[in-house]
This record gives structure tokens, C-alpha cells and sequence, in this order.
């Protein structure tokens, strides 16, 4: 995994700051009213600062921005980095200014004079999540990020604060990974051995190979591994961190480890992004690290179906009728509707098999949902009111970009067949939602269910605030979120 930025914790040392090398960050409110370490900074620079905050850039600055000074005359440092933020900033503002300053400091040494500021691990967990970049496939290396110190007048309860909200940056991080690796090297063996080594943190890992698949009547998700290479499977994740027999909350994702479309081949230009399209089973991934990392007192099963959608003389074929795990028959008129056969059946595993409190699931599903709502939000679908409403609740607090999308029989009625019980495909309009109502056929009566589609949001064209252009792991801070406020007891 990628490693990041290491961060620790300090007990305030204004005499220090002549001497550190690297960066120093403060932070300054938009009137300019300076800290204790921000007046030490302005007397050591012979009143650089406080001529930097009476600027008009100064003042064109919104709460979270940065303004360097480079090279400051008098100090060891390559630079003072004011980051205008109140001292009472909310949890947007203060990742933020974290993101800033990774953006600012690149790969060097920062050391940043929180001293009392309010939201200090939300800064680390923006500074954490904005170092991120992806080289494993490079040659050459990117630096190793420079570590950093936060001086704090409690680093003790900052620290305290900071330990989840950074374990819950490696969830990210894991899932950024495997959303950016390439199909040739994230095969689903690759991907399978990847979770397993989950279990280095407490993770119970379980691997469901074809043959088993096949005895569990898996035909929809096995129909579209068929003209692979590489094994369809289906990974099983628990982590037992709550009371002993309390139903777990399933996470269940989409893992096509690369689609073609298959014999519904798709267009050549931007085919290369399906590398992504097992952005779902990344996100379920990463809560996984996540609630073990931080050792979540909730009983959480995550489950993944692994497939490749190629073209291939055994591939499926339009027009060919396949059999789902439920016993319900499927008219394929689509190849390239392939992620709603593989979640299909693991919906019903889940369902059959775990009985779980609830279930979510995730998947990179609809260039439909992309045409609705861009790259900001995903797609919200929900047969449960209160189970809706608590995670559009924690991905509004995260502020991940999500939104809830209407259901419906008309919508159902365009996935009829004549020779079939359903079709898995209803055609171009509303076609992310008639993905969702082609899963619900397989959502048991009284299961409280959320179905997210992701595919505008889990790899993303331009660089965001805590993530650069690429994959940004959406999701993994909403569901760790709603975990922690409806799942967890003490």
C-alpha cells in the first residue's frame, strides 16, 4: 500500500522554529489576529508576516487557502506557509487547509504550529489525504514524503483524535490503490491475495473459488467471467468487532477487474478507465481497513465478487439466458450490463447465507448515473427511509457528494422479457435506475438495502481537494461514518 505522510503529534516549541528546516505552516484568521507562534514567525522574519496578512492577496484568500513566503530571511526554513483558517474552523475548512498544505509542501519536511486550533486531525487527515500519489507502476520514484509535526499546546488529545481519522486515511489509501493499478497487474488472484492479507489486521478472509460458485448456483455472476482467463471469485471479509451474535451490517461491491462490455464491445476511446470498474469491491475494501485498523466496535461483513468481462468464443452472449443464484432466469440483451449479474448473486448469497442487519452495496455500475450527476455526486437508491437518511447524513458531514434518486414499477416494466423472467438490461433512459430495479428483484422482503452507484464519482477527471485527478476513494469515510453513528457500542 502506499505509504503515507508520517505524522506526530508535539508539545508547542516556539524556540525551535529558528533552527527547523523543511516548512513551517500557521495558521492566521481572516482579520489577521496572530497566534503565540504566529507572532514568534513575524518577529523572526522582521514582520514578513504581518505585512503578508495586511495584503490585498491576503484578502482574496477564502478560509483554507494558503500564501507562502519563500526562503524567509533569518530562519532555517524554505518557507512560512500562513494558511487562513478561524480558530474555530468546521471539518470542511480544516481538511481543507490540510489539503493545501500537501499541496504546498510536495515532498518536504512541514512542521505546522497547530498550538489550540480547533479541528487539528481534520487537518492532518486533509494533510494526510492530499499527499497521496500513485507511482507504482513508474520507473522512477516520487521522494518519500518528509514527515510531519504538528506542535499542538494538547498533543496528547490531539493525537488521541487523530488515530482513527488517520487509520480511516489508510482505508482510503487502500482503496486509491487498487482503483489505480491496471487490470494486468489487479487480476482477480491479485485482488483476492490483496484481501487476504487483511487478516494481518484481525480480518477474517474467506475466498470462494469457481467450483464453489458453481455448486451455490451462481450462474450470473459465473456468465460473465466466462470469457476471462482469470477465475471469477468471491471474496468474504468479517470483522467481529461487536457482541457476538448481532447481525452484521453487509458491504457488498462490485469487483470487474476490467469490462470490455464483452460481445457488446465497447467503444475503443476510454476504454482504458475500466481498469476502475472494480472501483465498489475497492470501497468495501477499504472500510474493511479501515474499521480493523481502528478496531470498530461493530460487527461489519464485507463481500466482493471478482470478474473480468472479455470477449472470448466462451463469453455470454446477447440473447442468451443465464440462471441467478434466486433461481430467477436472466435474458441477456446487454454483455456490457454485467456488474448488476455479479451483484446480483452475491446479494443473494449475503441474504441467504449471512442474514445481515442491513446492506449496502457499491459499484461503478452506469454511465447513466454519470450523465445525471456528473462527478459529484453518486446515486443514492434505498428501499429503507431511515437507513437512507443516516448515510446521506455521514456523507453529508464527509462531505462526499451524494444524492438520492427516485424508483419505481414503470421503471421496472422496461426490464420485462418475453422469454425470461427479467431482462438485465432496459435500454438508455433511466438507465441507472433500472440497474437498481434489476437489483431489486434479489432484495428479500424486509431488507433494509441501499444500492450506490459510484460510477461518476470513484475515479474522477480533475484534481479535488483531498485527492489529485484519478481515483479519489469515495465512500470509505461515509460508511466508516455511518458505522461509527449507527453501528457501534461502546
Amino acid at each position: 500500500m502506499t505509504e503515507l505522510r508520517e505524522i506526530t503529534f508535539a508539545s508547542v516549541d516556539l524556540e525551535a522554529l529558528a533552527g527547523a528546516e523543511g516548512r513551517i505552516a500557521v495558521f492566521i484568521t481572516a482579520d489577521g489576529k496572530m497566534s503565540p507562534g504566529a507572532r514568534r514567525l513575524n518577529r523572526l522574519t522582521k514582520g514578513a508576516v504581518a505585512r503578508a496578512v495586511e495584503s490585498e492577496r491576503w484578502e482574496k484568500l477564502k478560509d483554507g487557502d494558503v500564501l507562502s513566503l519563500a526562503y524567509p530571511v533569518g530562519m532555517a526554513a524554505e518557507s512560512v506557509d500562513l494558511v487562513r483558517l478561524e480558530r474555530r474552523a468546521d471539518a470542511g475548512a480544516a481538511r481543507k487547509a490540510g489539503g493545501a498544505l500537501a499541496r504546498a509542501a510536495g515532498t518536504a519536511a512541514l512542521t505546522v504550529l497547530a498550538e489550540s486550533q480547533r479541528g487539528t486531525e481534520d487537518i492532518a487527515l486533509g494533510l494526510a489525504l492530499r499527499g497521496y500519489g500513485f507511482d507504482a507502476c513508474k520507473s522512477k520514484k516520487a521522494d518519500p514524503l518528509g514527515a510531519a509535526v504538528f506542535m499542538c499546546t494538547k498533543p496528547d488529545e490531539v493525537e488521541a483524535a487523530a488515530i482513527p481519522a488517520l487509520a480511516v486515511a489508510e482505508g482510503v489509501v487502500f482503496t486509491r490503490d487498487l482503483v489505480n493499478e491496471p487490470a494486468n497487474v489487479l487480476h482477480t488472484e491479485e485482488f483476492a491475495d490483496r484481501l487476504l492479507a487483511l487478516r494481518d489486521l484481525g480480518v477474517e478472509v474467506e475466498v470462494l473459488e469457481e467450483a464453489q460458485l458453481e455448486e451455490l448456483g451462481m450462474g450470473a455472476l459465473l456468465a460473465v467471467g466466462h470469457g476471462s482467463e482469470n477465475p471469477s471469485k468471491v471474496v468474504i471479509m468479517r470483522w467481529n468487532g461487536g457482541e457476538a451474535g448481532v447481525a452484521p451490517l453487509a458491504l457488498i461491491g462490485k469487483g470487474v477487474v476490467f469490462d470490455t462490455g464483452g460481445i457488446s464491445l465497447k467503444p475503443a476511446a476510454g476504454m482504458e478507465t475500466m481498469t476502475m470498474d472494480m472501483g465498489g469491491a475497492g470501497v468495501v475494501a477499504g472500510v474493511m481497513h479501515a474499521v480493523a485498523r481502528r478496531k470498530a466496535k461493530a460487527n461489519i461483513i464485507g463481500l466482493v465478487g471478482l470478474v473480468e468481462n472479455m470477449p472470448d468464443s466462451k463469453a455470454m452472449r446477447p440473447g442468451d439466458v443465464v440462471t441467478s443464484m434466486k433461481g430467477d432466469t436472466i435474458e441477456i440483451n446487454n454483455t456490457d450490463a454485467e456488474g448488476r449479474l455479479v451483484l446480483c448473486d452475491v446479494m443473494w448469497y449475503t441474504q441467504e447465507h449471512i442474514k445481515p442487519s442491513a446492506m449496502i452495496d457499491l459499484a461503478t455500475l452506469t454511465g447513466a448515473a454519470i450523465v445525471a450527476l456528473g462527478h459529484d455526486h453518486a446515486a443514492v437508491y434505498s428501499n429503507d427511509d431511515t437507513l437512507c437518511d443516516n448515510f446521506l447524513k455521514a456523507a453529508g458531514a464527509e462531505q462526499e457528494g451524494a444524492w438520492r434518486m427516485p424508483m419505481g414499477q414503470p421503471y421496472a416494466d422496461l426490464l420485462k422479457s418475453q422469454i425470461a423472467d427479467v431482462r438485465n438490461s432496459g435500454g438508455r433512459p433511466a438507465g441507472s435506475i433500472t440497474a437498481t430495479e434489476f437489483l431489486k428483484r434479489f432484495v428479500q422482503d424486509g431488507m433494509p438495502w441501499i444500492h450506490l452507484d459510484i460510477a461518476g464519482v470513484a475515479h474522477v477527471p480533475r484534481d479535488l481537494t483531498l485527492s489529485s485527478k484519478g481515483a479519489t476513494g469515495w465512500g470509505v469515510m461515509s460508511l466508516n461514518r455511518l458505522i461509527s453513528e449507527q453501528y457501534e457500542r461502546d
